[in-house]
């Protein structure tokens, strides 16, 4: 988990992605590693997304993780198709227990001190702040993390561009999760322009704040 951590903590925003074509899988890598973001979490919520992991999983150079792991037996799947690291939106301890038996690292979802702790005590270091904007934004990271000094964030869900420094600027924060940097509408139409030119701004950003 140290080295996933670290990995994300250099690229600084992970590009959340919910793709319908798995054929586009090769464009949508190529513009995010031109637009210095070499990763991207795909969220089991199509069933294309598995095919859409193991054609990421053969892109050189690029990191692909699962997101929207919710059971057991999706941790698995996620992991046969090529994904490094899964991301959870909440915090399950069967799904915590499949990973660590398995030594996947998983990056769970909490939006509570309790469901902190819980995922302290299973030996989560990062974790996912989940839904990071309605849950409270900024403010609310900043006083979750307070009591957990070694606890590292992934603030994601209703984070913007205009929003990516103030969290960034969190000692806490190792990345930020953002779905606005490659959409499922501009993949859907093959506009991996501006992907690449969202990746690009998101990384000037990161390399402006650390």
């Amino acid at each position: 988990m140290t080295d996933v951590l670290a990995f994300l903590a250099a690229t600084g925003v992970v590009p959340v992605v919910v793709i319908d074509d798995p054929s586009k899988s090769e464009a949508l890598a190529q513009a995010l590693i031109e637009g210095g973001l070499p990763t991207a979490e795909i969220t089991l919520r199509t069933p294309e997304a598995l095919d859409a992991i193991k054609a990421l999983a053969a892109v050189p150079g690029f990191a692909v993780g699962a997101g929207t792991i919710v059971e057991p037996s999706q941790v698995t799947k996620a992991l046969q198709a090529g994904a490094t690291y899964l991301v959870s939106p909440g915090f399950s301890v069967e799904v915590s227990r499949e990973c660590s038996m398995l030594g996947a690292p998983l990056v769970p979802g909490v939006a509570t001190p309790t469901e902190l702790m819980s995922a302290l005590d299973a030996g989560h270091e990062l974790v996912k702040f989940f839904p990071a904007g309605a849950a409270g934004g900024v403010t609310m990271l900043k006083a979750l993390a307070a009591p957990f000094p070694s606890v590292r964030f992934m603030p994601t869900g209703g984070i913007t561009l205009a929003l990516l420094a103030d969290y960034l600027a969190l000692p806490a924060v190792a990345a930020v999760g953002g779905t606005w940097i490659a959409s499922r509408e501009a993949i859907a139409a093959g506009d991996f322009a501006t992907v690449k030119a969202n990746a690009s701004a998101a990384r000037t950003v990161v390399e402006e704040k650390r």
